[in-house]
């Protein structure tokens, strides 16, 4: 026997299945209530004021800060950072940022003759008696060594690195727009910015500090002495690249170049040999490699046959044909004085020069 299916009260309120249960989607709660923008007036309100039944509520004040101002401090605190950041590895740096970053270390060694400067009336006589007979012509004497990837480094990046510093020694040493003491914005543009202003300094005040030699950047004759005598300038050395750690790749130029030279505006006069050895340490980031850019940070030169007697810091400035070396030894050097070079002269051997 079965009784009817419900009490006939109905189902009691609140028991499963009751009449409420259709309703629970749509009852709200006090927050959902406190967001509409809509309010009902209460009856005491509609009966003494005859308003509508509704009045529009006031937005809520959340408190905090809103999506829109917080995206808008995000990309401020994006802003300074990307100016921090530029302003740090800005080109155009401060002197004083300048200074703070390494310098290069420079010696220049001038060489000089035991007697008498040899000449001839054609350089390539004098070549052929020399150790430079067999020596190269201009950039054709500064060769790339055989290269390969390394632990961090690609081929591609040594090679360019490679390539870097083979222009460096060209430009410096054989670009004869620089060597007779003109321009030198073809070789500053190859160096870090980093280090510009050190090179600029060390043209608008060369000093023997071991800081500041112009010639210790590159290779540069008095003008008003010596002048190119038109042959071939010989070279040879060599180029050697290694990874010195996991960011930074070293390169070492070691070369050898000889100049024909006579006295500026002399064509009759004889020409002779002047000889310079170099040797440039270069390192190199990945920004440097990307930029085609190098950081120097040694250079070694010795040059004769020159006078100990003469400041080699801004030009060199060979004895010619048939001079002697001046009386008297390099610039006296005070052991006392701290941060100074100490000054240093030597001997150009017999077997340097030409057998004439």
């Amino acid at each position: 026997m079965g009784g009817p299916p419900d009490p006939p009260e109905g189902t009691p309120e609140g028991a499963p299945g009751g009449g409420d249960d259709e309703y629970r989607s749509v009852v709200f709660d006090e927050s959902f209530v406190r967001a509409a923008h809509l309010q009902e007036f209460s009856a005491q309100e509609r009966i003494a004021d005859h308003t509508p039944a509704v009045r529009r509520r006031p937005p809520l004040r959340r408190g905090g800060l809103s999506r829109q101002a917080l995206i808008l401090v995000v990309l401020i605190a994006v802003a300074f950072g990307t100016a921090v950041y530029m302003g740090v590895r800005h080109p155009y740096q401060s002197p004083a940022a300048r200074q703070a970053a390494e310098q290069v270390r420079m010696t220049v060694v001038p060489l000089a003759p035991r007697g008498k400067v040899p000449g001839a009336a054609d350089a390539e006589r004098l070549y052929a008696r020399s150790p430079a007979a067999q020596f190269r012509a201009g950039a054709a004497g500064v060769t790339l060594p055989p290269y390969r990837s390394t632990a961090h480094f690609a081929d591609e990046q040594v090679r360019n690195a490679l390539l870097t510093a083979k222009e460096y020694v060209v430009r410096s040493s054989l670009d004869r727009e620089v060597l007779v003491g003109g321009e030198t914005r073809s070789v500053r543009v190859l160096l870090d910015p980093d280090q510009t202003g050190q090179f600029d300094e060390s043209f608008e005040e060369p000093a023997a500090d071991g800081r500041h030699a112009a010639t210790g950047w590159l290779v540069r004759f008095d003008p008003a002495r010596v002048e190119l005598a038109g042959a071939e300038i010989r070279v040879r050395g060599s180029l050697r690249a290694l990874e010195s750690d996991s960011s930074t790749l070293e390169v070492v130029a070691a070369h050898t170049v000889v100049y024909p030279l006579r006295p500026t505006g002399d064509t009759r006069a004889e020409v002779s040999l002047f000889t310079v050895r170099r040797e440039l340490h270069f390192r190199f980031d990945r920004d440097d490699l990307r930029l085609h850019q190098a950081r120097l940070t040694l250079t070694s030169l010795q040059a004769g046959p020159l006078s100990c007697a003469e400041d080699a810091a801004g030009y060199l400035r060979p004895l010619l044909a048939g001079q002697s070396a001046k009386e008297g030894g390099p610039a006296g050097t005070d052991p006392y004085a701290t941060g100074e070079a100490t000054a240093l002269c030597g001997t150009l051997a017999e077997s340097a020069q030409p057998k004439v």
